[in-house]
């Protein structure tokens, strides 16, 4: 159907019940890509996100999972329709990609993309929207298994670039190029497993999306997408002009580049509100770094965005025309945007530094929003070598710290914060696929910051290798700079992680790390605790009392 719209003849109960059906649909994606996917990092630790774009590449519906994935499918996306123009795609034609400096983030997240034709459509025809999906890959090959080499110095050396490719044409395999992933990595049904769990993700949006277009008309559905975006925008704008005109500044640190250890990472923002809009100004961050702690610009505009939509109303519905009043300045060579080919991989670790820099720079303008910092780190654990029976095996863990506390609340313990959202590897999944022992997991007391609200805790992993010569990188975050507290609150506990070696000698990790575990050996992981909130003199006793019942602060410390 082809008759013109306009959005003011739009019904604005069809607008709503619209957007609650796109919702579904990427939600449906999502659900598609958790349950078909074969490796433990998505399965359990839900590393994978999807959602729906309009046909020049907006962000129109978005799942329920990683906000980083979302915003980085953005010039994904982009680069993905500059290489492969509309007119030359047709129904079930998929393409893949996850080079950084192609529009990609990191080499492990490959993005699928799939266009939506309007119904009846062939080759040439109108395409009426996308359907994408990234996942977190277990391996691409690389200097260690897992993809997470803390000690790259080039993106040469952390796995298998894919540029803009045509995965599937009219619904049929690229065999070369399926041939060429699985010939440079570990574990090769996995990762072509965990592609085709994307593949059918995206086929379910674009079927779903079809369908919903054969039933209201394209071009009406079209015109309900252009509606949402101008919509989100102006709430997301109205939001803005509340916050009072100014700039506003923050500076916070990485602990190193996993390359040279004693060299801390500067992160600085300048935030100026103007009106309605908001510029973020990166100048005074670090150089890009010799290790793989740089982010290339789809990171940097992932931080971005979610700093945006964590400080604006969360009544207002996700879409591409949140996105419309932020611009960036990223200072080329930098640490938020290096020259290719830096590497890239711990770019993760940068993003939530980033997002809560932003967050930081308001916290004098909005007290009531923005909470204290968050340990702000996802530590990623990849172990990878060969069962007892010689079978190979690679498997990772993400593991968070506490976030910070906010005006009215007590921090939240072990949760992903700053644009995250995973969730750890159980006890059981890792035992059950690798020779893997978890002795411990439990929260680690006095770890938040004591204030009038107490920072959330950390967390307590120990792992046992149960088999020699296994592959281990730990990548870690807030060994060496805590969390500080906000309005007299005090900082979280810094993280630390040791190897005990079965010999009985201990290593002390430096944050970062690549190394080998034999039979015996145990890596105990102590994660970062949230800033705290307020005078600590404020904190009611009952409180107080409830935090030692639970174990949640030692009989011993003070306040």
């Amino acid at each position: 159907m082809t008759t013109d719209f306009s959005t003011d003849s739009l019904d604005p109960v069809t607008v709503e019940v619209t957007r609650h059906r796109l919702e579904g649909i990427a939600n449906e994606m999502q659900a598609t890509l958790l349950r078909s996917s074969f490796s433990p990092i998505v399965k359990e630790g839900l590393d994978a996100s999807a959602g729906l774009f309009t046909a020049d590449g907006q962000t129109l519906a978005q799942s329920c999972s990683i906000p980083i994935h979302l915003a980085t499918l953005i010039p994904a996306l982009k680069r993905i329709i500059e290489t492969f123009p509309p007119a030359t795609m047709a129904p079930d034609d998929t393409y893949v990609l996850n080079d950084p400096y192609c529009g990609g983030t990191h080499l492990p997240d490959i993005a699928v993309v799939q266009p939506v034709f309007a119904p009846g459509g062939n080759q040439g025809d109108r395409i009426i929207a996308f359907a994408a999906a990234m996942t977190h890959h277990q391996d691409m090959g690389g200097l260690s298994a897992g993809l997470v080499p803390t000690n790259a110095t080039e993106i040469f050396q952390e796995g298998l670039r894919i540029p803009p490719l045509k995965f599937r044409d009219r619904g049929v395999v690229n065999a070369t190029l399926e041939a060429m992933i699985r010939q440079n990595v570990r574990i090769p049904d996995t990762v072509m497993g965990d592609i085709h769990a994307q593949v059918s993700a995206c086929s379910i949006g674009a079927r779903r999306l079809a369908e919903l277009a054969a039933r209201q008309g394209d071009n009406a559905l079209t015109a309900i997408f252009a509606e949402l975006l101008d919509r989100s925008e102006r709430m997301t704008r109205l939001a803005l002009s509340k916050i009072p005109d100014g700039t506003y500044r923050a500076v916070d640190w990485l602990d190193n580049d996993g390359v040279e250890l004693d060299k801390p990472i500067r992160i600085e923002v300048a935030v100026t509100i103007r009106g309605d809009s908001i510029h973020l100004d990166f100048t005074g961050s670090s150089p890009q770094v010799r290790g793989p702690l740089n982010c290339v610009p789809s990171g940097s505009l992932a931080g971005a965005c979610y700093a945006v939509r964590a400080l604006t109303d969360p009544r207002i519905p996700t879409n591409g025309g949140c996105f419309r009043p932020i611009s960036l300045h990223l200072p080329e060579g930098t640490i938020v945007n290096p020259r290719e080919p830096a590497p890239v991989n711990a770019r993760t670790s940068t993003i939530k530094r980033i997002t809560g820099t932003i967050i930081q720079a308001l916290a004098e303008v909005m007290p009531d929003r923005v909470p204290a910092p968050s340990a702000g780190q996802m530590v990623i654990v990849a172990f990878g070598g060969r069962t007892p029976e010689g079978k190979p095996f690679v498997t990772g863990d993400l593991i968070a710290g506490g976030s910070g506390a906010a005006r009215g609340s007590d921090g939240v313990d072990v949760i992903e914060t700053d644009a995250s959202n995973c969730m750890n590897l159980p006890a059981e999944a890792a035992e059950m696929e690798t020779p893997i022992r978890l002795n411990r997991v439990a929260l680690r007391p006095d770890s938040g910051g004591d204030g009038e609200y107490r920072g959330g805790l950390g967390t307590i992993r120990e792992y046992e290798a149960l088999v020699d010569e296994l592959s281990f990188t730990h990548r870690g975050e807030r060994h060496y700079s805590a969390a500080q507290g906000l309005f007299g609150g005090e900082p979280g506990a810094m993280s630390r992680s040791v190897i005990h070696r079965a010999d009985g000698r201990v290593e002390e990790i430096p944050s970062k790390i690549v190394t080998r575990l034999n039979k015996g050996d145990r890596v105990v992981i102590e994660t970062a605790g949230g800033g705290g909130y307020g005078e600590p003199a404020k904190r009611l006793a009952a409180a107080r009392a409830a935090d030692r019942a639970d174990g949640k602060v030692s009989p011993s410390a003070s306040g």
